[in-house]
């Protein structure tokens, strides 16, 4: 009996250091294990970083050209000509206004959801302050008729949608420099 109680301390004599041993050096390659994968993370998203900067810096530059494209008195400026109607000036800036849309669209991918948002919004609402006023005018009376009628609406409202969009736009590019 007295063997195998001494067979039984010396087993415990040797296994109790070692299992302190294995435990430590276990805690140890742990914190290792995870400072390497840190490490690793780290550099992915650098490199990451610099392929999408660039990218997200020139969406929020085509956003910006698209919210000075769809503002009213760009979209009369650029289409309005001298024998156009009400009704052929009001359709060309629906067409305009959502072939910028179109052109601008896969920019999503590198904005936030709510600038989205607000992009969409801007574009909506710009589109219908043109049919709102497109609406209390004669189709057939000039071109003139309608660019002075929206122009007039404009210089009533004192914040501009798109001008709140390019807010938007410069804060968010702001964070990432």
């Amino acid at each position: 009996m007295e063997t195998t109680i001494a067979v039984i301390l010396e087993i415990v004599k040797i296994s109790v250091p070692a299992l302190i041993v294995f435990f430590t050096v276990y805690k140890i390659m742990g914190k290792f294990l995870d400072r390497q994968y840190q490490i690793r993370l780290l550099d992915t998203k650098d490199k990451n970083q610099a392929t999408t900067l660039p990218l997200r810096l020139t969406a929020y530059e085509r956003l910006s050209l698209f919210c000075e494209r769809i503002s009213i008195p760009a979209l009369l400026l650029r289409l309005r000509t001298k024998d156009m109607d009400a009704s052929a000036l009001r359709y060309s800036m629906m067409i305009a206004i959502q072939k910028e849309f179109e052109h601008n669209i896969t920019q999503q991918v590198y904005v936030s959801n709510k600038l989205w948002e607000i992009i969409k919004y801007t574009k909506d609402d710009t589109i219908n302050t043109i049919n709102l006023i497109a609406d209390t005018i004669d189709p057939n009376a000039q071109a003139k008729e309608l660019s002075t009628a929206l122009l007039t609406v404009l210089d009533e409202k004192k914040v501009m949608t798109y001008d709140k969009a390019l807010e938007a736009i410069k804060k968010e590019a702001g964070v990432l420099m």
